[in-house]
Formats: C-alpha cells, structure tokens, sequence
C-alpha cells in the first residue's frame, strides 16, 4: 500500500475507537503541554534577569574607589577618597569609550511645598541618560550648562513624583528643597522599576554632579564613575585601558595596590543567562518525563490493539499483505495518535502559559523552537512506543491469527 492508502487505514482505526484514542491522547497531550508551559515560565525567568542586568546599564563599566589601610586596618573597596570628575574627562577620551558618567550619592529629605520625601539624591552628568537607557517622561535632561554653571536643578524619578506631587499635578517648574537648597524640577524620568536587587530605581532625584559636590556633600571626589563602552566587544579592552589610565594618573607604580577598582557585568550578565539557560532545560526535562509515561501508554494500547484485531491480521496476510504493510500500518497509527496529541499540547501548553501570566503575573516566553520540538518529540515518541507493537503484528503466523479467538 502507499502512504496515503495506509495513513487512511490508520486514521480510520482511530476513529472506530474514539475514546481509548483521546484517552491515550491525553497522556501526549499532557507531556506536551507541561514542556510548553515550564519552557516558557524558564525563559521569561531568564529573559526577566537579562533586561534586569541591562537596565543597569548598556556596556557598563564601573569605576569605584578602591581600599585605604589606616593604623593596620583596611577599610575594603570604597574607603579611599580618590576618584574626581577629572579623570572621568580623561577616561571619556580613550578609543573605545561612549559616554562617562561621574556618580555622586547622598541620601536626603526632600520638601516639596507640604509633602516631604526621603530619597536617594544622585549627581550625574548629561551622558547618564545615555549609559542607563533612561528615557524622559517630560520636561528636559541636565545639560552641560548646568554642570558647569553647578545650577540647582532637579530631575525627579517617578516615586518621588507620586510622593511629592500626589494630585497629578506636573512638577515641572516646581521647587524642591533638598538640604535646604532650592533646586528646579526641569523633568521628570520614566518607570524604571526594580533593579535584580529589588532596589526601586525610580526612587531617586537627578542632579548635576558638580551641584551635588559643590552645594550637597562638600566633596571634591565623587563615589564612582560610570563608563558605557561603544560595544559589548570593546568592554574587556576598554576595561585595560581603564586601568592603565588611571594608574597613570594616580602615579600608581607596582608593587603599590590601586587606589581605585574596575568592574565590568558581562561576568555577572554570562553567568545569570547560563544559569537561566540551565533551569530552562532542566524544567524541560522534567516535563518531558510526562511525555514518556504518555509514550508508554500509547504502547500498552498499540498492544492492546494487535491482540484486538490479531484476525484482521491474519485475514490481510492470508490475501497477499506483506509483513511491511503490516509494520507500516500500526506504526503510522502510533505515529498519527502521538502527532494530534502533540499538536493539541501545543494548544493547551500556550493558553496555560497566557493563564500563569496573567494569573500568577510571571513573565513568560514561549520560543518557537521549542513548539516544533515539542511536536517533533512526540512524533519520534510514537515512533520508538509503537515499533515494537507494530513489529509484533508483522511477524504474526497468519494461520495462528486466523484461528485466533
């Protein structure tokens, strides 16, 4: 027979027994749809880590201060004074180097009017906007002008804006007194949201470093540099350069420990994309068990079936079937019943998924890969279940099957 004439033969045994076929359906089904689910809950995990890690930054470089031994004490990374914006200019010369952003920090209350706030008070330059990806809600970014002139304005994450400002009313133009310095809201940035650490990033009111040096802390150094390299290839070499530089402009010579410490995440990115890519597949493989427990059903009713229709059998080979066609027909069977399941797990595992996004609030991801080989699985499932079956069949003794009772 040819495939067409066996693949009609076989959907039409299916039919003659719809529930057993839906019933051992149902275990492909399943198998399916728990691949698809755990998949795309996997990869929206890791999906959600990754843009958590470029929301700190694109190509991001940090440069902090590094540590001090005072009296036999070492106070750790940070405890030196020793980074100024001059050699954040000096960095944003090197090849390499998109954008520098020196960072100074400093917690405050804030007074609006009569709403008051505490927050995270942050000094930046115009390029921060660039290296963090932030884009404005309204109102203008710090300028230059700004920087140099050490003018008193304010941007305002929008926690701050909820908290201050809690009528709705724009902010911009408004005056806010942060250390009793009346600073001007010029605008206002958009939502954020939680940093990888939980951290509210919109919790914060941008201002010019050089105000926050000159009117807020009284420092000439500043907390840390923020370096964006061009792109992510440029990040280890820059990273090197980073090093000599400063190294340079500290006159620090060997054996002498650096005043200063350079830190890249494409470690951390690598490492937290790894580790999703593992869970990702582990959850895959745990579903999939439910794939082979569906696969050994199909078998046992494969079985079922040849000892069912074993006179069928012997009735087809006594009239001139090959042991073939035989073979051919239940394992197309098993083939066919394996394939719809998968193809209706497909269905089932994607609205399951669209259900825990919009139950659990958990973002998911369905790749496309994964459909195809999902179906494609439970398709070699039918294969490697329904061969024995269908070999068995084929070696019948035709005259033992016709006088099978």
């Amino acid at each position: 027979m040819n495939l067409r004439a066996t693949l009609r033969l076989a959907i039409q045994a299916l039919v003659r027994n719809k529930a057993r076929s839906l019933l051992t359906m149902l275990g492909i089904v399943i198998g399916v749809a728990a691949v698809i689910v755990t998949v795309a809950i996997g990869a929206g995990a890791r999906v959600s880590v990754q843009q958590s890690i470029a929301s700190l930054g694109s190509n991001l470089i940090v440069v902090q201060p590094g540590s001090v031994t005072q009296g036999g004490v070492r106070t750790g990374f940070g405890g030196a004074s020793s980074l100024t914006p001059q050699d954040g200019l000096a960095i944003a010369q090197l090849p390499g180097v998109a954008a520098v952003s020196p960072i100074v920090s400093v917690r405050s209350q804030v007074v609006a009017g009569g709403n008051n706030w505490q927050t995270q008070i942050t000094g930046v330059a115009p390029t921060y906007t660039f290296i963090k990806a932030w884009a404005l809600a309204s109102g203008r970014f710090l300028s230059e002008s700004d920087v140099a002139s050490i003018a008193k304005v304010a941007v305002l994450g929008q926690t701050v804006v909820t908290q201050l400002f809690p009528g709705g009313e724009s902010p911009i133009g408004k005056t806010v007194i942060i250390k009793g310095s009346p600073f001007t809201v010029i605008g206002t940035m958009t939502v954020l949201g939680q940093s990888g650490m939980g951290q509210d990033q919109d919790d914060v009111v941008l201002v010019p470093y050089s105000s926050a040096m000159e009117r807020l802390t009284g420092l000439t150094t500043v907390n840390l540099l923020m370096i964006s390299a061009a792109t992510a290839a440029q990040v280890n070499p820059v990273q090197s350069e980073v090093v000599s530089l400063l190294a340079r402009r500290h006159r620090i010579t060997p054996p002498q420990p650096y005043d200063f410490q350079v830190r890249n995440l494409q470690a951390f990115a690598q490492a937290a994309s790894s580790t999703g890519t593992v869970m990702e597949l582990l959850l895959a493989g745990v579903a999939a068990v439910s794939l082979l427990v569906g696969g050994i059903g199909i078998m046992n009713i494969m079985m079922v079936s040849v000892t069912e229709r074993t006179r069928e059998i012997g009735l087809r080979m006594a009239v001139g079937a090959r042991a073939r066609s035989i073979l051919n027909q239940f394992l197309t069977e098993s083939i066919v019943l394996s394939t719809i399941g998968g193809l209706i797990g497909v269905v089932v595992g994607v609205l399951g998924t669209i259900l825990v996004a919009l139950l659990a609030k958990w973002p998911t991801l369905i790749p496309p890969g994964w459909i195809f080989a999902s179906v494609g699985f439970s398709a070699m499932v039918g294969i490697f279940f329904g061969y024995y079956p269908a070999q068995k069949a084929a070696h019948l003794s035709p005259i033992e099957a016709l006088r099978f009772e």
